[in-house]
């Protein structure tokens, strides 16, 4: 597929025509560049013009943005940004979950130069940016959606395995609306694995994490409201009880994780 080569970029910047580029124009090219097999150099051609700024200014200023390098060995998130969109690729084919690589971590970009190299509250404060990101570009709801939610609950998905009670896992599990769109959930979690692999070293590693979630998630899936009817539930007290239980199962699950990763 073909979209914006650097001769196009270098003399719509020149031209001034890329400020006046139509949403739907850029959104169609970036739609075609997320589905080939290197998205990043989409975006490393665009940058390499100055049109990033223009186009994508939530992405552009986090080059040159550093993280913590005892997480992120290649520090700038920018550059983090771009190997977590390759590690994408690997992972799936859905422009929906490369999408949600790209823009989960908006918010570093906000972070005050006083509080670098930490981000803290990095995931609330990057909604805001892919919601102005998909007003402007017009960008379509399904691809908002996921891309909201890798943006806020990623670092969820890290912790899953050694912080999060369990009572925040089934509350992450129902943000993520997982027991009516489990699709969605598994798209989620390969946007976020490819967070983890998209650092310097941790290329093609398989943190478990998504195994991990998956079991959790599937545990607490298997108690039906249905069963909780049939022991004599009623009414509104039906979710209360069918929460119980789900968190029951997950208590019962993740002991049992957490024994075996110590």
């Amino acid at each position: 597929a073909r979209y914006l080569l650097p001769i196009d970029a270098i003399l719509m910047v020149e031209e001034g025509e890329v400020d006046h580029l139509v949403p739907e124009r850029v959104w169609a090219e970036t739609r075609k560049a997320l589905a080939t097999d290197a998205p990043q150099r989409f975006f490393e051609v665009l940058r390499g013009c100055a049109a990033l700024a223009v186009l994508f200014p939530e992405i552009d200023r986090l080059f040159g943005v550093p993280q913590p390098q005892k997480y992120h060995p290649e520090v700038d998130t920018g550059i983090h940004t771009m190997m977590v969109l390759q590690q994408a690729v690997t992972l799936s084919q859905e422009p929906r979950v490369r999408f949600a690589a790209l823009v989960h971590d908006l918010g570093k970009g906000l972070t005050s130069e006083l509080q670098w190299p930490r981000h803290y509250g990095h995931e609330k404060s990057g909604v805001s940016l892919v919601d102005a990101l998909c007003d402007r570009l017009r960008v379509p709801n399904d691809y908002r959606a996921l891309g909201k939610l890798v943006a806020e609950y990623h670092g969820h998905y890290r912790r899953v395995t050694s912080e999060l009670r369990a009572d925040t896992i089934l509350k992450t599990l129902h943000a993520l609306d997982a027991f009516r769109r489990p699709d969605r959930f598994r798209e989620f979690l390969l946007a976020c694995e490819a967070d983890m692999r998209g650092r310097s070293g941790f290329e093609g590693r398989n943190t478990g994490y998504a195994e991990a979630f998956t079991e959790l998630f599937e545990v607490a899936n298997a108690v039906s409201a249905q069963e909780v009817i049939a022991d004599g539930v009623e009414g509104k007290a039906v979710g209360a009880a069918l929460d119980q239980r789900r968190l029951a199962a997950i208590k019962t699950v993740l002991s049992r994780i957490r024994n075996q990763t110590q």
